[in-house]
């Protein structure tokens, strides 16, 4: 398939999974079924097929992580859209398909959320096929997922015939009763969110459907900036944009949906029960993901880093991470929503911030903080580069863990090996950079009467950055 187009998009909050899923930290970035993290398992699950190099849309606060973690999986350098703010699926899917289409070019667009988990590839790989025909031919195919049970947190599709089947109607989210006749009657799919279409198929529709969309999305990619690493959609043009799914936008109304029938370990993982019941289980039903050791335990699922030990719990589901520990009853764990929410209206930065933080340069982990004082492990990549920069109300001790520095502070230029360190005065002129060919790891001490992140005055940056 030469002119396969994926189309990732990566976005959404993921509330449901807190605490490893906030704003800044969405569950895509998390490696929560295998060794990689959602969005780079989503890019590996269609490189099998032959696809060009993907075109992701992301949120601007993401690009960081982005471009790091489809480098680490191997990604041939693709096109990153970036959306100032979220506008749903069908304003994302067209910029896309208006970027895809700039120069000529009509490929086949295989959108894909970055959330998703398919545990059989090859039967994924055949449905794709399956549909490419009907694609090419200028239907707007989407895949129904095989229900598994009457789930009232899907929407449904109804569908007809066999193989390559005609849309006879979307329904969203039904009660319970509703549910097991849809299931019952085997005439009903869950929506999976994923659709390949031709790119000028799609726009075709959004002109007819919703020509107000369109548009916009021409606008604020004609007014986009673009960079070596990203295009910047603007910002006012693409806020003015109605905010839709593609569902409701366009797969309701056109006369041309069709669906193909996939069977093949889906999940979007919506909730931590959810990733119970796609994990591999013990014969007393406990499912784990890193260090867990469990005793007397039935049903439970454990996650974290570091050692978690489980003694008589039924049920019962354990997330330990750098920012926060989560204990709750698998049956009742959606309403970590809830307790999102109050920590939110409390103004914890629990809910909005997560202790890693993703920079062009590489990034840095904030692992220690009191009054005056804050310790974070800074990771450089090869070649990366700090701007040139000052601060008016902290120090900084660094101190080199693995790798070389070269550090410019004041009017010094001084290299800097394992075990080395060096000071940098409040007020002075510096910069870090890694001129080597292996990542440069150091501790960095901030002391001072402020540490937030916007004491920095920059003077040379080669991101173009004005902060972050």
């Amino acid at each position: 398939m030469t002119d396969l187009l994926p189309v990732i998009l990566s976005g959404g909050s993921g509330t449901r999974l807190w605490p490893l899923s906030r704003e800044a930290y969405p569950k895509q970035f998390l490696a929560l079924v295998g060794e990689d993290t959602m969005l780079q398992a989503t890019w590996k699950r269609v490189a099998g097929l032959g696809a060009l190099a993907p075109l992701v849309v992301a949120n601007e606060e993401h690009r960081f992580i982005v471009a790091e973690q489809l480098r680490e999986a191997g990604a041939a350098p693709g096109t990153i859209l970036l959306e100032p703010m979220g506008r749903n699926t069908a304003p994302a899917i067209a910029v896309a398909a208006l970027e895809a289409t700039a120069a000529g070019a009509d490929p086949l667009l295989l959108v894909l959320p970055s959330d998703h988990v398919i545990l059989d590839v090859a039967a994924f790989h055949a449905a794709v096929r399956a549909a490419t025909p009907a694609a090419e031919a200028g239907k707007l195919v989407t895949f129904g997922i095989q229900p598994t049970g009457p789930e009232t947190g899907y929407g449904y599709i109804k569908a007809s015939g066999e193989g390559v089947r005609a849309v006879q109607r979307f329904v969203e989210k039904p009660d319970l009763v509703t549910a097991k006749g849809y299931v019952a009657s085997g005439e009903y799919f869950w929506n999976s969110g994923m659709f390949l279409f031709r790119a000028t198929r799609y726009l075709q529709e959004l002109e007819r459907l919703r020509p107000d969309m369109l548009a916009a999305c021409r606008q604020t990619l004609a007014q986009a900036r673009r960079d070596v690493d990203f295009v910047r959609l603007e910002k006012e043009s693409f806020a003015a944009c109605p905010a839709d799914s593609i569902d409701y936008a366009v797969m309701e109304k056109t006369d041309d949906a069709a669906v193909v029938p996939l069977d093949a370990g889906w999940s979007d993982v919506g909730s931590w029960a959810a990733l119970w019941e796609i994990s591999p289980r013990d014969a007393d039903g406990n499912a784990s993901h890193g260090d867990v050791v469990a005793i007397g335990c039935r049903n439970t699922y454990a996650h974290g880093d570091r050692l978690i030990a489980l003694v008589g719990l039924d049920d019962i589901v354990v997330v330990d991470t750098d920012d926060a520990l989560l204990v709750g009853h698998r049956d009742r764990i959606q309403e970590v929503k809830d307790l999102v929410g109050g920590l939110k209206r409390e103004g914890r930065s629990h809910a909005t911030w997560h202790r890693k933080v993703y920079r062009p340069w590489g990034a840095y982990d904030a692992i220690d903080s009191g009054d005056r004082f804050q310790v974070k492990r800074i990771t450089v990549k090869p070649g990366g580069t700090l701007s040139l920069q000052m601060h008016h109300h902290r120090a900084e001790h660094w101190i080199v863990v693995s790798g070389t520095a070269r550090v410019t502070r004041g009017d010094e230029v001084i290299m800097l090996a394992e075990n080395q360190s060096t000071y940098i005065p409040l007020g002075v002129v510096h910069r870090l950079e890694n001129p080597g060919r292996l990542p440069l790891e150091l501790i960095e001490v901030q002391s001072g009467s402020y540490l937030g992140e916007d004491d920095i005055v920059r003077f040379e940056d080669v991101y173009g950055r004005n902060s972050g």
